[in-house]
């Protein structure tokens, strides 16, 4: 892997923030260069959230993303904006529960996963963004999966130490996940 530009969208309250967070976590743990440009709407939760995550072998130059090589998203207006930005070959992550719509492009591996149905149908109500990173991680080989317990202890807070379990079931979830 030499750079690998990540684009995380969806609405504020989804865990978009988190997922870049976790990614990036992942890369610094193997040893890369990291950058996580997190951004949201002035509304909050409700509204636009994105975050731009960048693992690289090489130093960082800019945490500006314009085209990513991975796109993961979980609503409508984020698919809208950000399809026609991702790299021709490039791989797109839709949460198909709350997409309605095909990704229009043929030049890029689209991967349509049920995130959010997964996650209500497992009790992981708030952890559909997790689902879309398990399938993210198998699908792209950005980290190893087996390093995912030691970045939840670093980013899990100490008082959601409980939390640890859900969401690397929801990394399991989406990792095993075959369309």
């Amino acid at each position: 892997m030499a750079t690998s530009k990540v684009l995380f969208a969806g609405f504020g309250g989804q865990g978009i923030l988190f997922s870049g967070k976790f990614l990036a976590y992942n890369g610094l743990i193997a040893d890369k260069n990291v950058s996580w440009l997190p951004s949201y709407g002035p509304e909050m939760r409700g509204g636009t959230a994105n975050c731009s995550v960048i693992i690289s072998d090489e130093p960082i130059g800019s945490p500006i993303i314009t085209n990513p090589d991975m796109l993961v998203v979980m609503n409508n207006p984020s698919l809208e904006k950000y399809e026609g930005e991702v790299v021709p070959g490039g791989k797109i992550f839709v949460d198909s529960s709350l997409i309605d719509r095909k990704v229009e492009r043929k030049d890029v591996e689209v991967y349509y996963i049920p995130a959010t149905k997964m996650a209500a149908d497992e009790g992981l109500d708030t952890l559909a963004n997790m689902i879309l990173v398990g399938k993210l991680i198998k699908e792209s080989g950005i980290t190893d999966f087996e390093n995912v317990s030691a970045v939840l202890d670093k980013i899990v807070s100490a008082k959601h130490q409980d939390l640890k379990e859900f969401n690397h079931k929801a990394l399991r979830l989406g990792y095993e996940y075959a369309e």
